[in-house]
């Protein structure tokens, strides 16, 4: 298996929280290089040649792995929140990845072409890490990891609808309507059937937080998309930590955190976002694009399990009904059209 090339360029057109990637024509019979996914999950546009072959022992092990390391970073985050000021846990995270990250873009002479074009990757840092993160931090502080992940889930419908109001290529036909219909109806059963539980600023959080996701990309797609991939990322979580050092430096607390705290900030940094991006990308190659895109479905999963098993939060009723439809809205929203779509067999 040959190794994916980080500084390969990839053309993406934003669907909400995910990034959907369709190669330029030249670069279609090459391995994918990785894209910022916002510590999110994609939805490819074409497949590839692996797309009918049965998932591998490794295939399945790094699909495994992905599911976990992007499902767990919501209960990190509600665990640190409650001893670190949401400035202090967005510093740690950007900071301690892009220590991780910053070399290899270096090594590769992948930063220089982003700051050739500071004005869009300013906008982007902020759409995509400085904005979302800290109100992420900030929602958790009120309401549980599961509720969180669950909420999120329905960004891919903020992004349509972003795509088709910004003039993207996609049209509002009436599958895609319909989906949208259905996952507000998701997003009012998670939040309506629990609205004594559910606190009214949190929700409003998490709204800046879809738009962040949704718009991004869209920055990345229009004006960064030939850019070496771990240029744009490792150059915005070190930008997005210098920015955030002030603010952390006043709001430090007053004792060292915890040792679940301190593991649950490492784990944030290392594992769910510097490790993610290399991880997530050995998967596409090992199984190709399109399958790697289900677990945009498995994610939230496993988040709202994790937070109830291991922090004992309450999974009710509306959370039930509402992440089945937000789901099911996502899927007929975003989904493309025969003319485009790849089917695959289930593994």
């Amino acid at each position: 298996m040959t190794a994916v090339p980080w500084s390969q360029p990839v053309k993406a057109l934003t669907v909400g929280k995910s990034l959907r990637f369709a190669t330029n024509h030249r670069y279609a019979n090459r391995e994918w290089g990785p894209h910022l996914t916002s510590h999110r999950a994609l939805l490819i546009e074409k497949g590839d040649a692996r797309t009918g072959h049965s998932m591998s022992r490794r295939g399945l092990l790094l699909f495994a792995s992905m599911c976990v390391i992007w499902g767990i970073p919501y209960l990190m985050i509600r665990v640190a929140v409650k001893e670190l000021a949401p400035s202090v846990l967005v510093f740690a995270r950007t900071g301690l990845s892009a220590l991780v990250l910053l070399p290899l873009a270096f090594a590769q002479g992948a930063i220089r072409p982003v700051l050739a074009r500071w004005k869009p990757f300013l906008l982007f840092a902020f759409l995509e890490i400085a904005l979302p993160w800290i109100f992420l931090a900030r929602a958790e502080q009120k309401l549980s990891s599961s509720l969180t992940a669950l909420l999120i889930a329905a960004v891919p419908l903020v992004g349509a609808t972003t795509v088709w109001f910004v003039g993207g290529d996609d049209r509002i036909d009436a599958r895609r309507a319909f989906g949208l219909v259905v996952g507000v109806f998701g997003v009012a059963a998670l939040v309506g059937l629990d609205l004594h539980t559910t606190s009214a600023l949190a929700i409003a959080e998490i709204g800046i937080v879809a738009f962040g996701y949704a718009t991004g990309p869209l920055v990345l797609n229009r004006s960064l998309a030939d850019l070496p991939g771990i240029g744009v990322i490792a150059a915005s979580l070190g930008l997005c930590a210098l920015v955030y050092a002030p603010a952390a430096a006043i709001n430090l607390p007053s004792a060292f955190p915890s040792l679940k705290v301190t593991a649950a900030v490492l784990g944030l940094s290392l594992i769910c976002t510097a490790l993610a991006f290399i991880v997530f990308f050995k998967l596409i190659a090992e199984i190709g694009p399109v399958r790697s895109t289900v677990i945009t479905y498995v994610n939230p999963a496993v988040a709202a399990i994790l937070g109830v098993a291991l922090l004992h939060e309450k999974f009710t009723m509306g959370m039930g009904v509402g992440f089945v439809l937000i789901l099911a809205g996502s899927f007929l929203a975003t989904r493309r059209g025969r003319q485009t779509a790849t089917p695959i067999a289930e593994p």
